[in-house]
């Protein structure tokens, strides 16, 4: 998709009457920016195994009102119990089946930014941000007030399907206030023939809250998926975050935690398995910005048949943020002799007191140990799925929700078998 095809849509975006054009500055100042700076190209240090090639060479279209559903889309295929589930199909709000538990405010892209005065918050840490702000074309913004424990899950379910080539962006913003929990819930998926999903989440955690995040992108083959997630957390603040991937041509997911007070925990678990032509990319950045916080990423990847991944996992200790705590692991599994795993694990450290740790490994699965199955009478098929299954568990077991821990469990288990 050259450049002139994305200024034809962002002008057709900007003269839609109902969006608001007290953004429009906003918008225009971010596309000119992503003019100026491009697609990331190879020789970009954090995207030189990614290449994006065939996302460029396509030509998505917005979202029109035809790409929405003729009828109420059927989700009984994703049902989850007891938890409430906000649907947005092809960009487009589904309000009659969409609901949210009792403590979560729900407001859409246009009254969030009436509450806050139109002073948008946006990154330009990539020039996917940067496509993102100026595309934002369905948003979603959850409120949680202070001291609310919010019981009941919510889910985003973002379905995409049709024939239509068209890019979505979504806009998420979730802001928790202090002394707050939420168990908040992405999931992706779809048919769609040819789909490119650029979204960004922004999650503020004020002082004491917790917040649980699971993310769950089984997208069409078709689709080039960008995820790019901002987290900012305060004093004594808890986030948790799970993803379980195993859709899309590409999916590229960009993560940047700030702790930026005291006390404030977060955990990172990623898990990707790919299969055929797939390409899986994390790429994951924690600042340490205050002393006395802790933090830890696992990522774990599953590769067969041509598949490709990167892990590019970066923490950031700042020069005052003294007794921090902050652990980095990423194993992959190459179930092919094709398949190719680029590890890039880092540790960038200002302070002297702290405990830091990073590590890589990749390999194949353990014969002996398929052997050992074997000779106590375990079929090979089984006690290859037994050998996966026991290298992933890790990444999801700690997820508290039951009922979601069991839907991935599900997923996972039939991806391997």
């Amino acid at each position: 998709m050259s450049l002139t095809n994305f200024q034809n849509e962002f002008q057709k975006l900007l003269d839609r009457k109902y969006f608001s054009p007290e953004l429009h500055p906003v918008r225009k100042d971010a596309f000119s920016k992503f003019e100026a700076i491009g697609f990331p190209t190879q020789k970009w240090e954090n995207w030189r195994f990614t290449n994006l090639s065939a996302l460029k060479e396509n030509h998505y279209l917005i979202s029109e009102v035809k790409d929405a559903p003729q009828k109420t889309p059927d989700i009984s295929n994703y049902k989850i119990e007891d938890l409430q589930t906000i649907v947005i199909y092809n960009g487009h709000f589904q309000q009659d089946i969409s609901s949210v538990p009792e403590g979560v405010q729900l407001l859409t892209g246009s009254e969030y930014n009436e509450l806050k005065n139109n002073q948008l918050n946006h990154s330009e840490k990539s020039p996917f941000d940067l496509l993102n702000t100026a595309f934002m074309d369905s948003g979603v913004c959850l409120i949680v007030g202070k001291n609310t424990i919010v019981g009941t899950p919510v889910r985003i379910l973002f379905i995409s399907d049709g024939d239509s080539s068209i890019m979505v962006n979504p806009r998420l913003h979730i802001d928790i206030e202090s002394g707050s929990l939420l168990t908040f819930i992405e999931e992706y998926v779809g048919n769609a023939t040819s789909l490119f999903q650029n979204e960004a989440v922004y999650i503020t955690i004020e002082k004491n809250s917790e917040v649980e995040h699971i993310r769950i992108q089984s997208s069409s083959e078709n689709t080039h998926h960008m995820a790019n997630l901002h987290v900012e957390q305060f004093e004594d603040s808890q986030y948790n975050f799970y993803q379980y991937e195993d859709g899309g041509k590409f999916s590229r997911n960009n993560i940047y935690v700030d702790l930026n007070g005291e006390n404030s925990e977060c955990r990172i678990n990623c898990l990707s398995l790919s299969r055929g032509t797939q390409h899986l990319d994390n790429n994951i950045v924690v600042n340490h910005n205050c002393p006395h916080t802790d933090s830890s990423q696992i990522v774990k990847s599953v590769l067969f048949d041509k598949s490709t991944g990167v892990f590019n996992g970066r923490t950031v200790v700042q020069k005052d943020a003294q007794k921090i705590v902050a652990h980095q692991s990423n194993k992959n599994l190459l179930l092919s002799k094709s398949a190719k795993m680029n590890s890039n694990p880092q540790l960038e450290i200002y302070a002297d007191d702290v405990k830091c740790s990073h590590g890589s490994t990749t390999g194949q699965l353990d014969d002996d140990a398929l052997f050992y199955f074997q000779s106590r009478g375990i079929p090979k098929n089984e006690a290859f799925v037994l050998l996966v299954s026991g290298f992933v568990i890790e990444v999801m077991e700690k997820i508290k929700f039951e009922p979601i821990k069991n839907y991935i469990d599900k997923k996972m288990n039939t991806w391997i078998a």
